[in-house]
């Protein structure tokens, strides 16, 4: 008996040191999960799944209260990409750490997403992502099929080891030993690559932070600018709707 005890204290530990390893917040949110914008479902295999069918695009996240940068986002309606496939989004509001991207520590990975990769996040958003993807809807067949090839260029970054070059980003295949690695069908996969390709680390990048809670998803999210905080306060909410041509 004593020899079990022994064994589930030392899962248990196992399990709550990549939560223990995060770096110090920059602040806090409550959120839960509150349906989906632009999406649709993708199969995938990496972060633990094999051939599994999952939503790839953008989860709406509603936000109620904050502290620190968790305020830079007003309350309501928040767009967001998974960062973690084996784990579930919040069905009730739970408390979310607010983290510099390069920070968060994947816990099936089991290390730190680092700088080069959140660099790579950030150009990625910078140069493809649309913000009619968390309008509102309704969402064309054509934004729910970027939507969700955005979402595998994503787990692509975060799961695969980094390449020599992002031009052997392939979300085809799977280009890493072991347990890393990731690879998705039923997606427009060429659009994906197309965009993983385009990087170059020099590229325009968004101000991004993740939403962290151990146990549930972690998510990217976008720090707003200035005007949307703004206009989102006077009631603005038309300003978001306008699409990208």
């Amino acid at each position: 008996m004593l020899v079990k005890r022994a064994t589930i204290l030392w899962a248990a530990i196992i399990l709550i040191l990549p939560c223990l390893a995060e770096a110090v917040p920059v602040g806090t949110m409550d959120i839960v999960h509150s349906g989906f914008g632009a999406s649709d479902t993708i199969d995938v295999w990496g972060g633990g799944l094999s051939g599994t069918s999952v939503y790839g695009g953008v989860y709406m996240l509603d936000k109620t209260a904050g502290t620190g940068q968790g305020n830079l986002w007003p309350n309501g309606l928040i767009g967001g990409f998974c960062i973690e496939l084996h784990q579930w989004a919040p069905e009730t509001t739970l408390k979310y750490d607010v983290m510099k991207l390069e920070e968060v520590n994947n816990s099936f990975m089991g290390d730190l997403i680092g700088l080069e990769k959140a660099n790579y996040l950030a150009e990625l958003w910078g140069r493809f992502y649309n913000p009619a993807w968390a309008d509102g809807g309704p969402y064309s067949s054509e934004e729910k099929s970027k939507a969700e090839a955005f979402a595998a260029a994503i787990w692509e970054i975060v799961y695969e080891d980094l390449p020599a070059s992002p031009l052997s980003w392939d979300v085809t295949a799977d280009g890493s030993s072991g347990s890393h690695g990731f690879y998705a069908q039923n997606v427009d996969t060429a659009v994906a690559n197309s965009w993983l390709h385009a990087l170059t680390g020099c590229g325009p990048k968004a101000d991004l932070r993740a939403v962290v809670n151990c146990g549930k998803q972690d998510f990217i999210i976008q720090v707003p600018e200035p005007t949307t905080v703004c206009l989102l306060g006077l009631g603005g909410l038309a300003f978001l709707r306008k699409r990208k041509r």
